[in-house]
């Protein structure tokens, strides 16, 4: 990518998902912006912005991941110090929106973590959000700014169609109720039928599968969903359905979380592939084996470029990620 002419873009990024921001700068064709990052002793957060952004349009990319506190309130005081130092625009980039589990109150007396959270960019002076995947997409509507909620389920597809994974010996499955409309997307690119597993979760991090709505009998299977924590339930989900006759199992995310015994259930499964985005910044450590990473960069800075140039974004949904205006 060449180099982008406008220099009133400025791009810059946090410490949550570095190698990403860098790829996403090279395809934008611009440098990252120079910002130091460091700790008082007790902990505290301090920002310096290295250069002059006054006057400019700037893009901050941060996913909210592990450890997710801090990296939220890295967000909140670089927002903080943008507006202070004049910026004509900050624009939030967020690949994964971490606390997007918390949108409703599930049982009494819980909170709404997601709008809370979605409370503190908007109030901290951020004017858009750029996103992707939302754990569920009214999220959008828990902020007062514009948000740009892009979708992985192209990327995916892509993967899975060079592979020649699609048609009728492929089924999209949704491991809950709750992702019937992103296994429906991932099928319409496959042209494939979609399954459901209908599963109870006694308490969190812990799922029960109990019945299979489809039929998976002599197909392969892709399994999707818009993250995988613990994989408790992507595994059982995997089992399932090799149980039910499927001959192949594949599963896909767009935001690889992977915290505790992820990795270890996952390679003990009968998954025979884990696709993921980079989204979130995967330790060496896990990738490999059985995990596959596509990048979301090119999708992201095409969505920067085109905000910027006030272009629409919807064209960015169209099938298979081809660019069209």
């Amino acid at each position: 990518m060449g180099h982008y002419s406008d220099p009133k873009l400025k791009l810059f990024a946090l410490n949550s998902n570095r190698p990403l921001a860098e790829k996403i700068a090279s395809d934008v064709g611009l440098e990252l912006g120079k910002v130091s990052v460091t700790h008082f002793s007790d902990g505290e957060i301090k920002i310096n912005i290295d250069e002059s952004i006054r006057g400019d349009h700037v893009y901050i990319i941060q996913s909210t991941s592990n450890p997710v506190n801090d990296s939220l309130m890295e967000l909140l005081i670089m927002i903080d110090a943008l507006r202070r130092a004049s910026a004509k625009t900050i624009n939030v980039v967020i690949p994964y929106y971490g606390y997007a589990r918390q949108d409703r109150k599930a049982q009494s007396r819980e909170p709404i973590t997601a709008k809370l959270v979605a409370n503190m960019i908007t109030q901290a002076g951020a004017d858009r959000v750029l996103t992707l995947d939302l754990h569920a997409a009214q999220i959008q509507g828990f902020f007062d700014i514009p948000v740009d909620h892009l979708m992985g389920a192209p990327l995916l597809a892509n993967y899975f169609l060079e592979r020649g994974l699609a048609d009728k010996d492929i089924v999209v499955v949704s491991p809950d109720h709750g992702g019937v409309t992103r296994a429906r997307k991932l099928a319409e690119f496959l042209h494939a039928p979609i399954a459901i597993i209908d599963k109870r979760r006694p308490k969190a991090n812990v799922a029960e599968v109990m019945n299979i709505i489809g039929d998976v009998r002599g197909k392969k299977c892709i399994l999707i969903d818009d993250m995988i924590d613990t994989a408790g339930t992507i595994t059982l989900a995997a089992q399932a359905l090799q149980d039910a006759g499927a001959i192949e199992v594949y599963a896909c995310c767009t935001h690889p979380v992977l915290s505790g015994p992820a990795i270890d259930r996952i390679n003990n499964s009968v998954i025979k592939e884990l696709i993921v985005t980079d989204s979130i910044e995967v330790p060496e450590e896990k990738t490999g084996g059985k995990v596959t990473q596509v990048s979301v960069s090119q999708l992201m800075a095409e969505a920067i470029r085109r905000i910027h140039e006030n272009r629409s974004v919807s064209p960015l949904f169209i099938e298979k990620f081809k660019m069209i205006d």
